[in-house]
């Protein structure tokens, strides 16, 4: 809640006025039954037909005041919710953005989008709620408990027994709520995971034809969440009838004790009406007061679990102050990239996913990286721009480990073709600028000749404004990893990582491809992870992965001579006629 208070400090106007207007509302609202009460006594009782009219013209003005009153509270009430919610939302998206890899794989993505929309909404819809009848609601109760009194202290002292059993009633249910509205929403995460791996992998559910066992898993995780939402709403529901009963029996002793009262002359009419109405707003303002406070006890948990996000702090910390200069590009003798001694494991693994990697990789080298799946290939090149640390060891870039470098000036040295082809909704120019903000026309169609893209662009028809769809659904898998190497290379990065970024492409596009790579980018360092033998035999130096350890390292000619493991991957790819000539 702390959190919630700083970010509403930017509407503290807003947050003051609302709930003034909504108390000036319910002031003129209380004078209305005294109103009505005159009218009975004065107008009614007498036959004097004016002064009901003149009564009646006060209460459609109190009724006009209260309803721009009631406007103006709103409007405040609204700006301040929509502000801080905005603000709150910007923010946490911002803070997402800056998780490494490690937290986002922890939290899970359902679990972000969830804290990202439904949550923030709840909170927004808490902070309206609350600045318009957080006040108003027990002013009106306690100010109909005084007005009552000024009215019959004897008639009056029903209110003094109704109003605290009422407050027992709002209070336990709510704090009984509470707790099952924080299981609620967990359950909505799990909902929403298993929605979002239905949605996303929806093909490969119909290939599999696993439609039905799907849909009674979801059925499952939904089922559930409905139980406990029908059995905190059994709860949340007492509200109304048990607060009716007491209101009403409390009605009907106002009546009793206010007729006698009548009888003995000792109060009028009119005061007995205007009793009632009062009795008859508080139960108004409670039934207000109990609905409010669930929507608070809603919000409550949801700010809750939107701060647990905030509280998140990201692995990957940018240096506190400057180091040591990288050395020259031009210094031969130091490396571009290289590793030392290094291990890693993720978090919560039992194991290493990689184990004492020792390599250098020079300007203008390319390093063909492969092994068999789960051997840490990713893992290994997810090293070099920082998306995780290094559990020990170093990697450095330029004779400087990246842990020294800023992130933004890291990245910047970096492009990088990840494994998972992404494009987002737009235009192909909008696309190839995530490289490189200011990318010329020719820039980009160089980026794509040299990428095996050209062809996607003029086969569209549209040039650069060629429309992509999200996530490039409206092209192949093969298109989609060619414009995302093109994207890549736009920026001319010194160091460019292909993580398996050519699996979708036959074999002559990818041997075009790795062609006009060798012979476009002679001063960058390449990183080529591939699962094919035949995408990185020509690569300069070869690492050859097997479970977390470099098992061997060298030119495709001399693994394939001293690397059992490297034999046997191009022996199960290769003809063994191929593999005995590349021997010789």
């Amino acid at each position: 809640m702390r959190r919630l208070l700083g970010y509403m400090k930017a509407y503290k106007k807003e947050s003051i006025l609302g709930p003034l207007f909504k108390m000036l509302e319910a002031s003129f609202e209380l004078f209305v039954p005294l109103v009505v009460a005159s009218m009975v006594d004065v107008g009614i009782g007498k036959g004097d037909t004016s002064y009901v009219m003149k009564m009646g013209g006060l209460l459609v003005l109190l009724g006009l005041i209260g309803l721009t009153c009631s406007l103006t509270a709103q409007y405040f009430a609204a700006k301040a919710a929509t502000g801080t919610a905005t603000s709150l939302r910007n923010d946490l998206f911002a803070h997402i953005g800056g998780l490494s890899y490690t937290e986002i794989d922890t939290v899970g993505t359902s679990t972000l989008i969830t804290r990202m929309t439904s949550d923030i909404n709840q909170v927004q819809s808490g902070i309206n709620m609350t600045l318009r009848l957080l006040l108003r609601s027990p002013f009106v109760v306690f100010g109909a408990m005084v007005m009552a009194f000024t009215v019959d202290v004897k008639s009056a002292m029903v209110f003094l027994i109704t109003i605290p059993a009422l407050c027992v009633v709002v209070f336990g249910i709510m704090l009984v709520s509470m707790p099952l509205y924080k299981g609620v929403q967990r359950q909505l995460d799990k909902v929403l995971l298993s929605t979002r791996e239905n949605l996303t992998g929806v093909r490969v559910i119909r290939a599999f034809n696993r439609q039905e066992s799907e849909r009674k898993a979801f059925e499952e995780e939904n089922g559930s969440l409905v139980k406990m939402q029908v059995f905190v709403g059994k709860i949340s529901a007492l509200l109304n009838p048990v607060t009716y009963v007491i209101i009403n029996l409390a009605i009907v002793a106002v009546i009793w004790v206010g007729a006698n009262q009548v009888e003995g002359g000792m109060i009028t009419q009119g005061k007995v009406i205007a009793l009632v109405n009062y009795m008859s707003q508080i139960l108004v303002e409670l039934i207000k007061m109990a609905n409010l406070i669930i929507l608070i006890s809603k919000a409550i948990a949801c700010m809750n679990r939107v701060d647990g996000i905030f509280r998140i702090e990201t692995s990957i910390k940018e240096p506190e102050r400057a180091s040591r200069p990288a050395p020259s590009q031009t210094s031969d003798p130091c490396p571009k990239v290289e590793f030392k001694d290094l291990d890693f494991a993720y978090a919560g693994a039992k194991s290493d996913a990689l184990s004492g990697i020792s390599f250098s990789a020079f300007r203008g080298q390319t390093i063909g990286v492969i092994g068999g799946t789960g051997s840490g290939k990713s893992t290994l090149v997810n090293l070099i721009p920082r998306f995780y640390d290094a559990k020990e060891g170093q990697v450095l870039v330029d004779g400087k480990d990246v842990r020294e470098y800023g992130i933004s000036e890291l990245r910047e040295k970096i492009g990088i073709v990840p494994q998972r082809a992404v494009l987002f909704k737009g235009s192909l120019r909008d696309n190839m600028k995530w490289g490189k903000a200011d990318a010329t026309d020719e820039e980009i169609y160089k980026a794509l000749d040299t990428a095996q893209a050209r062809e996607v662009v003029e086969g569209k028809g549209q040039g650069l404004d060629m429309h992509i769809d999200q996530g490039g659904k409206n092209l192949s898998g093969g298109q989609r990893q060619r414009l995302t190497i093109a994207r890549a290379l736009v920026r001319r990065p010194q160091i460019l990582i292909m993580d398996d970024s050519a699996s979708a492409l036959d074999f002559a596009t990818d041997a075009r491809l790795r062609r006009a790579i060798r012979e476009n980018t002679q001063d960058m360092t390449v990183f080529i992870v591939s699962q094919r033998a035949t995408t990185i035999k020509q690569a300069d130096t070869i690492l050859v992965l097997d479970d977390g350890r470099l098992a061997g390292m060298g030119s495709h000619k001399e693994l394939l001579k001293e690397c059992s493991v490297y034999r046997e991957i191009c022996l199960s790819q290769l003809s063994k006629e191929e593999v005995e000539r590349d021997e010789q």
